[in-house]
């Protein structure tokens, strides 16, 4: 059963459309991811489905009885309306009745109070009001939440239950999901496909979560350039077909540029051809030029570049029987953790929101000091901090003061650029370098963030939720550049892809002090714990009132790394079954230690020649650099094949 349609359905609101005359069929059952760029128009389409938005032209066709439930990317308002009220005040019409009639039940202390409830009883019989109300008391009861707690005592993640609670209860036809795993962590995004996978209506979704979207999609649409690529089937297939299709399009336009090059260096030859020149062919021309300049490019790729610093010592962090608890919670968030990070470990830290990551990291950077006890640092650090809540951003001054600091220029990779042209490597245009920060949208934040973490020389990332709000290509840009960055990186993500691409240890938090330690990623750990996570508390405050007896944290696999030593987190190592990933790494490294022997032993030969320092001193020092970089990346490759030999012997 058709639900929605759009027919040649157009939407601008600047030079360039954001709908150019698209045509969009929803059936009942489809659950449809829409991908596309930051600023591509797919919030604005969701609006239009909604009724929130008008085209400018085309047909908007819904059924006539469709209802519509809407999960926008903003949480709920931490205020201090309670959690039945926010509920039952997505029902239209009598919401607000439902609201009265459950405050009143509670209040009745006088006659007055009785009559009230009376009144507000007739009411809801006259409309129907009594199987709605039930509506609201079922999905509160599926969901585990609690009814008359005010919204301002719940986390982000309680309130995104809320907000999908809100969005049920009008037994949608259709599900409008905005960004829904936005603030959730791994466990509460799990919660979520469950229900989103048992709906029985259609949904539409946003997300930048890769591996949200290959779990549930059955059809995927692209917004490009104010176009709709619709392909049918999972995600990956998809990106195998994006893949080609681009290809295809880049020949295209090769072809093109081909022949409007050869036509406009026909007309523009002597007299005599003009003289004698085809009118037709003259008309073609301007045809093409027409064409070409119809034809809008695709957005570009950020260039991401980090400014790199001098390596740190081989120790990053050694931390020794480490146990912290707020006052306020009693049980310790971390206890008796024991863990050395070394130059080039790249770990991610797992677990519930609230269960201590932020904690651990600014005990690990020396901002906050453990309850109990030692924390040891290395020398050389120089660390680029990504805050999560942007608080390094000042919201009333421009993206261009924001990073320049009234430079005109800044240096990356040793060379000197201008800040604006550095802006444009993050797709901010010169126009809107201009723009205050608060009137940027949550990826260009995101974007400005991470340029003025990467201007600064760094050899230790601390990344606390970098992905929020990116699109799947500059995600994909910021992955490439963190495995190839030679420093130490510690990340907080819930993108489990993300997770998986970047990271070779894991820090997975239990929720009651206790922290594992696992080789590989997010899907490494799954494989081996099975993939639970501590499941969402049933109350709000549970992770508030942990029992003072928490457990003691159980012992760890080796931490590694491409570029670490073992981590010397735990002394009894369990034999670890390597993933694909690492047993290919392992197959690899041999021939990669070959090359890097006989690179090394060819500079040194070089070097010992004695016209060698008669050249400049600068050849001079660029030469011993690489010599020394040379050493440190074959000292680095036998450490990770002595660590993958080990665990895949169990020794």
């Amino acid at each position: 059963m058709t639900l929605v349609r759009l027919e040649k359905a157009h939407l601008a609101f600047g030079l360039h459309p954001l709908l150019d005359n698209v045509d969009l069929v929803i059936e009942k059952g489809e659950r449809i991811g829409l991908i596309g760029r930051n600023g591509a128009g797919k919030s604005s389409l969701l609006k239009v489905m909604s009724g929130e938005l008008i085209l400018d032209s085309g047909q908007l066709w819904r059924h006539p009885s469709l209802r519509i439930g809407e999960l926008t990317q903003h949480l709920p308002h931490a205020d201090q309306q309670s959690v039945y009220d926010v509920i039952a005040a997505g029902i239209p019409e009598v919401g607000q009745l439902l609201q009265d009639y459950h405050h009143q039940v509670m209040a009745i202390h006088t006659e007055a109070d009785l009559k009230r409830l009376e009144h507000l009883q007739h009411e809801l019989e006259a409309r129907d009001g009594w199987a709605l109300g039930q509506k609201v008391d079922t999905l509160i009861s599926k969901l585990g939440l609690p009814a008359d707690t005010p919204m301002s005592a719940l986390s982000g993640g309680w309130r995104r239950r809320v907000a999908l609670a809100r969005a049920l209860v009008v037994d949608p036809d259709i599900l409008l999901l905005d960004e829904p795993t936005n603030h959730l962590d791994i466990a509460t995004i799990a919660w979520l496909e469950k229900q989103l996978l048992e709906f029985k209506g259609a949904i539409l979704f946003i997300t930048h979560d890769r591996t949200f979207m290959q779990a549930l999609a059955t059809r995927i649409i692209e917004l490009d350039r104010g176009h709709l690529t619709l392909w049918e089937g999972s995600y990956q297939d998809f990106l195998t077909h994006k893949a080609h299709q681009l290809e295809v399009e880049a020949r295209q336009n090769a072809v093109f540029d081909k022949k409007l090059a050869q036509e406009e260096a026909w007309i523009r030859q002597g007299i005599k051809a003009r003289r004698t020149r085809n009118e037709g062919r003259v008309r073609a021309l301007y045809a093409l030029r027409e064409q070409r300049q119809a034809r809008r490019e695709r957005q570009g790729q950020a260039r991401l570049q980090l400014e790199k610093a001098a390596s740190s010592g081989k120790l990053v962090a050694e931390l020794t029987q480490v146990t912290h608890a707020y006052q306020a919670q009693g049980a310790p968030v971390i206890q008796n953790l024991d863990l050395t990070l070394v130059r080039g470990d790249r770990v991610a830290l797992i677990g519930p929101n609230g269960v201590g990551k932020t904690t651990l990291l600014k005990i690990i950077l020396g901002e906050l000091t453990p309850n109990q006890g030692q924390v040891r640092l290395g020398t050389k650090l120089e660390v680029a901090y990504f805050d999560q809540l942007r608080d390094q951003l000042e919201p009333e001054k421009s993206v261009l003061d924001n990073l320049a600091q009234g430079r005109t220029s800044i240096n990356v990779q040793g060379k000197e650029k201008h800040v604006i042209s550095y802006l444009g490597d993050f797709l901010f245009s010169p126009e809107r370098v201009h723009t205050p920060v608060k009137a940027l949208s949550g990826g260009e934040s995101n974007r400005l963030l991470l340029a003025k973490l990467f201007a600064q020389p760094a050899n230790l990332l601390v990344l606390d939720e970098p992905t929020n709000d990116l699109d799947i290509d500059t995600l994909e840009l910021l992955e490439e550049l963190l495995i190839n960055f030679q420093g130490s990186v510690l990340l907080v993500s819930h993108d489990r892809t993300f997770v998986d691409n970047v990271v070779t240890s894991t820090l997975v938090f239990d929720g009651h002090g206790g922290i594992l330690e696992y080789v590989g990623g997010y899907s490494d750990w799954a494989e081996i714990s099975g993939g639970h996570l501590t499941e969402p508390q049933a109350h709000p405050y549970a992770a508030d009132q942990t029992s003072s007896a928490t457990k003691a944290t159980p012992e760890k696999p080796a931490n590694t790394d491409t570029g670490g030593s073992p981590s010397k987190a735990s002394k009894n190592k369990p034999k670890v079954k390597l993933s694909y990933k690492q047993q290919r790494e392992l197959e690899t490294l041999p021939e990669q230690i070959h090359a890097l022997e006989t690179a090394l032993e060819q500079a040194q030969q070089t070097i010992n020649q004695p016209e060698f320092y008669q050249q400049p001193s600068d050849q001079v020092n660029a030469e011993l650099q690489a010599l020394t970089d040379l050493q440190n990346e074959l000292d680095t490759k036998l450490e990770r094949w002595l660590e993958l030999e080990a665990l895949s012997t169990g020794a």
